[in-house]
């Protein structure tokens, strides 16, 4: 089957889930900014999310560019994605109404973690349905960066209950180690 459909499906789910947390933030009843004090751990928490679900959106089109069609398998393993990115929204609003205390902020990495790897799964069911000598597993190659995020997803999680801010630093981390889209899959498709 194509893959027009899957495409349009995940950027409605994304764009709903973007719109999900922004909704989340409520207006204040003050009318000076003084009002707009304790909303700042709330948008804190909304940035980094938003830039997430932005690198996520980001990454998954340029999976999508080497794939010429998609079965169910595919199919599934984006739904599993997909699940895990609608679960952003509620960790995103826990953590900042909480001012990043130790829990919220371990279960947002769980989410990420959980995320990270649901990515991981689908890009393995693309590269095992294209093939090996496709454009798509030459292009992912050995995935260092799909492995160092996995790697401190699960030492954050944990290092959470111990400083909730060092955990925020890792998840930052992995954010900017993510933020310029993976060029290689472009880099393979124009050679």
């Amino acid at each position: 089957m194509v893959k027009g459909r899957l495409e349009a499906f995940s950027d409605g789910v994304i764009a709903i889930i973007i719109t999900i947390m922004v909704l989340e933030i409520k207006v204040p009843h003050g009318f000076n900014l003084a009002a707009l004090r304790p909303l700042i751990p709330v948008f804190i928490s909304y940035v980094i999310s938003f830039i997430y679900i932005g690198i996520y959106w980001n990454n998954h089109h340029h999976l999508l560019q080497a794939v010429r069609h998609v079965n169910g398998r595919i199919l599934w393993a984006n739904l599993h994605l997909l699940f895990w990115l609608s679960l952003v929204p509620f960790v995103t609003g826990w953590m900042g109404e909480n001012n990043f205390a130790a829990m919220p902020v371990a279960l947002y990495g769980t989410v990420l973690l959980l995320a990270a790897i649901a990515y991981f799964i689908l890009t393995r069911t693309l590269i095992l349905h294209h093939g090996s000598d496709s454009a798509l597993a030459i292009a992912v190659g050995g995935d260092s960066k799909g492995k160092i995020s996995l790697v401190f997803y699960a030492l954050a999680i944990p290092l959470a209950f111990v400083n909730s801010w060092f955990a925020c630093a890792l998840y930052v981390l992995v954010a900017v180690i993510w933020f310029i889209p993976d060029r290689r899959i472009e880099k393979t498709l124009i050679s």
